[in-house]
């Protein structure tokens, strides 16, 4: 399919938005002629156009499946935003272009053309409906977004492609001190979602399999801290025991996370009566076998043996639904617990993680323990999960800090 420049963006919506894997462009639009092209002579890579320089760049995440996913969605929303809204390649936008798209990027218009219609969450990248956004993006987002174009940018500069990088003449802020983790559950409201799985319904077969899956889904998240992707991607046979120089027998659960580094979580003892308890649902051994290539997460039907992996969206769906549940449940009591129940409705997956974290440090886990058990790089990023550290501040301030007004009649 060959895109033709959209000169308005009043226009009529494209019928048709081809992602990025399947997209030709005219010569015109294609980059070979780009305004923003170094030299021939200083090329380092073998990228004739820009759709080719953009996949060398993607090549190499190739072993990290979220982030290529994540940088692929970046790349190929600015791409189709360059030919379809300003009806030039990638290759000759400018500064100001960007400032452009920045804007663009928080409210996506017409959003007939670029955003998903009505309730479609999610759809295969080759429909005819396939949309490059869900809606728009937050502040944090859209920051995001830029930093992942300012790396292709400055990589394709780097690599001789582009005569320099755009994006680097944006105004450099200081970056900000990390904050505090706030997308968390609170002991309370991870009560709330624990009771609501406790009473899901098992009167039938797929009842009781869904409710099986849902507590293991939040058991594996929960004790390990994995991330959703890593949850996907590990099998049944990444369990192992091993004694240690007293002969005391451990589990543990060997995960590879961002980057693909390998780490190992601690399988603690509650974790593994989880994982029996979710086999003997399944009528399997409760012990896996080493090499089992079982995914994690089994489907609720399907012939045993041929069980695929669960994919991202699906963990997606099947979490949104429990943290659903949960809000609803909280709502039943009553007008006043809306607030918390819609903190409830907002959750996901890796709340879970940021849950797990902060539950761990509250119960003075050492810091260092749980960097290596959630695979973060330093401490700073750990350090994240102690908000009892800010309690305490709080409560130093408030009963020693006092303005002490009197009244007078």
């Amino acid at each position: 399919m060959e895109l033709l420049p959209i000169q308005s963006s009043d226009g009529p919506p494209a019928p048709h938005l081809t992602p990025l894997e399947r997209l030709r462009l005219t010569p015109g639009l294609s980059g070979v002629a780009g305004s923003n092209r170094a030299p021939a002579t200083a090329t380092r890579i073998a990228a004739a156009d820009d759709l080719a320089a953009v996949t060398a760049w993607l090549a190499r995440y190739a072993d990290s499946a979220a982030t290529l996913a994540t940088y692929r969605r970046e790349a190929e929303r600015l791409l189709l935003w360059a030919v379809l809204q300003l009806g030039r390649p990638l290759s000759s936008l400018t500064h100001e272009d960007l400032l452009t798209y920045e804007r663009f990027l928080a409210d996506p218009q017409p959003a007939a053309r670029w955003v998903l219609a009505g309730s479609k969450k999610k759809l295969a990248r080759g429909h005819p409906d396939w949309r490059p956004f869900a809606g728009p993006l937050s502040p944090r987002s859209v920051r995001q977004a830029l930093v992942i174009l300012n790396a292709l940018f400055a990589w394709l500069t780097e690599a001789g492609y582009l005569a320099g990088n755009p994006l680097a003449l944006a105004r450099r802020r200081r970056a900000p001190a990390k904050a505090r983790i706030t997308r968390y559950l609170s002991h309370d409201l991870w009560e709330t979602v624990k009771d609501t799985v406790a009473a899901m319904p098992t009167d039938t077969a797929r009842e009781r399999l869904h409710a099986a899956r849902c507590r293991w889904v939040l058991t594996v998240l929960y004790l390990g801290g994995l991330r959703a992707s890593e949850l996907t991607a590990t099998t049944m046979g990444a369990f192992f025991c091993r004694r240690d120089a007293q002969g005391i027998e451990r589990w543990w659960l060997e995960v590879t996370g961002k980057g693909n580094k390998t780490r190992l979580v601690p399988a603690t003892d509650e974790l593994i009566a989880e994982l029996a308890r979710y086999r003997r649902a399944h009528e399997l051994p409760p012990t896996p076998q080493f090499g089992e290539t079982r995914p994690l997460v089994l489907p609720v039907i399907g012939k045993a043996g041929s069980e695929k992996p669960l994919s991202r969206g699906a963990l997606h769906l099947i979490l949104k639904e429990v943290f659903g549940m949960a809000a609803t449940r909280l709502r039943g009591r009553g007008p006043e617990w809306e607030p918390q129940a819609a903190v409830l409705a907002s959750a996901s997956a890796h709340w879970l993680r940021h849950t797990a974290g902060s539950h761990m440090t509250d119960q003075q886990v050492d810091l260092r323990f749980v960097r290596d058990n959630f695979g973060h790089s330093s401490l700073s990023t750990t350090s994240g999960y102690l908000h009892s550290e800010e309690d305490a501040r709080h409560e130093a301030t408030q009963a020693r800090h006092r303005i002490g007004w009197t009244s007078k009649a």
